[in-house]
């Protein structure tokens, strides 16, 4: 495989397709040697047929809103790839939506997902509509229209669509209902659901669960713990709020929290109460991180600018792709940063990653470290499929075994003669080969 020519073509079949070119960039670097050791691989074709979806259905969505003004948005599904199990991801719901950012979601979820070793493909979706400023109903009414398009592509054992920016507990209650409808039938073709309808305990904390998780295991491997560390993160959302419940848990202090608006900064520690008020900001539909400032003494809050200036041991980027860029990466090793955990898919610039791995820190990519919302997916899916519910320290403890796994598939993967571990590499590597095998011996298809 010669990896330029591969994007070469890809880029002409595919331009300004830019984030998705960056995502299939990175896989296929890492993977380069291990491919190229396997001639199987190459006489399969099996990249060629790996970086393209199986389909992509776009469709229109008109919506009324409270005023009985009509508007349209666009829709998408993206159906990757199925080689391991039915397809699987999120949709997300933001303006900023486009088909090279999901090609990129949808990409980086095939890998991700694999790592979780459960029997799930790679899949994404969403819409350019913004439930910002939105009433209840009119979001109702968003989800009604855009399921009525998408219950034709999905099924329980087809494809299992999820939340992600915009669909929250909320959005998957209406899209549900709506599919139940439809389908007449009551299946777990969503996860992501309440718990009073087949939902699964610790599903909205599990990415930032999950992310702290896989971070703890990398410190362990330089004998360190989170216990006394400051800790940076970026967001506000569930995982920025899963992420900080479990960093105190575990004895550290968050300094930081950022919106759209900036940063705040609390020497303090953001704990106990404070992690409750996220909570608040984010149910108050203005998707700003300044009222905190005003809510709690002692916080400064840095309009337009990234967490990744103040001087913290550790980094949990769980905001949105490339926030982390080489300026900050430059940064975060002067102020003496030991870790940088993705809590975010690929919210650092591969500029970024090269500084972080070139000083030795260790880097744990969002396709490793965020896998724990959609291995808690697959934990919901599971307890669907036997009609039974688990409670806290099941899912959690299966959840933590996950994480730890994925981790050890990393360090086997990507564990230099130097001892340190590339773990973009092993990651790739790990995911790559199991579904790659899968293809092989499902025939060309």
């Amino acid at each position: 495989m010669n990896v330029d020519k591969v994007l070469l073509d890809l880029e002409k079949k595919h331009p300004g397709e830019d984030e998705y070119l960056q995502a299939v960039r990175e896989v296929l670097e890492s993977i380069e040697e291990v491919y190229n050791e396997n001639p199987q691989f190459e006489s399969a074709n099996i990249v060629e047929r790996l970086i393209e979806p199986d389909r992509i259905f776009t469709f229109k969505i008109p919506w009324v809103d409270d005023e009985g003004n009509v508007h349209v948005n666009l829709g998408f599904r993206i159906q990757f790839n199925n080689a391991i199990g039915p397809y699987k991801g999120g949709l997300r719901f933001h303006p900023s939506v486009n088909l090279s950012i999901l090609k990129f979601l949808g990409f980086e979820q095939i890998f991700k997902n694999s790592l979780t070793t459960l029997p799930m493909g790679g899949g994404k979706g969403g819409s350019d509509f913004n439930p910002k400023g939105k009433s209840d109903s009119e979001i109702m009414r968003f989800c009604q229209s855009f399921m009525l398009e998408l219950w034709k592509y999905i099924g329980p054992e087809t494809d299992i669509p999820a939340g992600d920016i915009g669909v929250g507990g909320r959005e998957v209650g209406y899209l549900y209902g709506m599919y139940k409808k439809l389908a007449s039938e009551n299946t777990g073709v969503l996860t992501g659901k309440g718990i009073n309808w087949g939902g699964s305990l610790i599903r909205p904390e599990a990415t930032g669960f999950g992310n702290v998780y896989f971070a703890k295991e990398m410190l362990a491997t330089i004998d360190e713990t989170f216990k006394g560390k400051r800790v940076a993160i970026s967001g506000f959302g569930n995982v920025a709020w899963g992420a900080a419940l479990k960093v105190t848990e575990f004895g550290g202090k968050v300094v930081t929290l950022s919106g759209p608006d900036g940063y705040i900064y609390d020497p303090n520690g953001v704990s106990g109460d404070k992690i409750n008020y996220m909570l608040e900001l984010r149910a108050s539909n203005e998707d700003i991180v300044k009222p905190y400032s005003y809510e709690f003494e002692g916080v400064e809050f840095h309009e337009g600018k990234h967490p990744w200036e103040v001087k913290v041991d550790i980094a949990l980027p769980c905001a949105t792709q490339n926030e982390l860029n080489a300026e900050d990466a430059e940064n975060l090793v002067k102020n003496g940063c030991i870790c940088v955990s993705e809590g975010a898919n690929m919210p650092c610039t591969p500029e970024a990653i090269e500084i972080l791995q070139k000083n030795k820190i260790l880097y744990g990519p969002g396709k490793a470290a965020n896998a724990g919302g959609v291995a808690t997916s697959g934990l919901e899916m599971s307890q669907n499929s036997l009609k039974l519910h688990w409670g806290i320290k099941e899912v959690d403890g299966r959840l933590h075994e996950i994480m730890i796994n994925i981790h050890e598939s990393c360090v086997k993967n990507g564990k230099g003669e130097d001892g340190y571990v590339d773990y973009v590499k092993g990651a790739n590597i790990a995911g790559f080969l199991k579904v790659a095998n899968a293809m092989l011996d499902h025939g060309v298809l």
